[in-house]
C-alpha cells in the first residue's frame, strides 16, 4: 500500500509538472527596447499569489530610460522553485526590463 501511495504521489507531481505551463508578459514602453541592456528581478509572493513579499519596480530597474520593455513571466525555473517553496505558500516570478 505504501508502494502505490508513493507512486501516486510521483505520479501526480510528473502530472502537475508536465501541465503547468509558462506564461510571458511583455508590456512596451515608449518605442521598445533598442539595446541589449537586461535587468532581471524576482518577484515574490506569499499565500499563493495573494500578498506581495518584495516590491519589483520596472520603472527604477529601467533607470530614467524612456523607451523600454518590461517581461514578467514564470518560467520553469520560477515553477521549480514554487514547488519546493509552495508549501509554505510561497510563489515566485521573473521581471525582466531591456533598455
Amino acid at each position: 500500500m505504501k508502494k502505490v501511495k508513493s507512486l501516486l504521489l510521483v505520479a501526480v507531481f510528473a502530472l502537475t509538472l508536465a501541465l503547468s505551463s509558462c506564461y510571458t508578459l511583455v508590456h512596451t514602453v515608449g518605442d521598445g527596447a533598442r539595446g541589449g541592456q537586461v535587468t532581471a528581478q524576482k518577484q515574490w509572493y506569499a499565500l499563493w499569489g495573494l500578498v506581495p513579499i518584495n516590491n519589483v519596480d520596472s520603472k527604477a530597474m529601467a533607470g530614467g530610460a524612456e523607451n523600454y520593455t518590461i517581461t514578467t513571466e514564470i518560467s520553469f525555473i520560477d515553477y521549480v522553485i514554487t514547488a519546493f517553496t509552495s508549501i509554505v505558500t510561497i510563489s515566485v516570478k521573473t521581471v525582466e526590463v531591456q533598455k
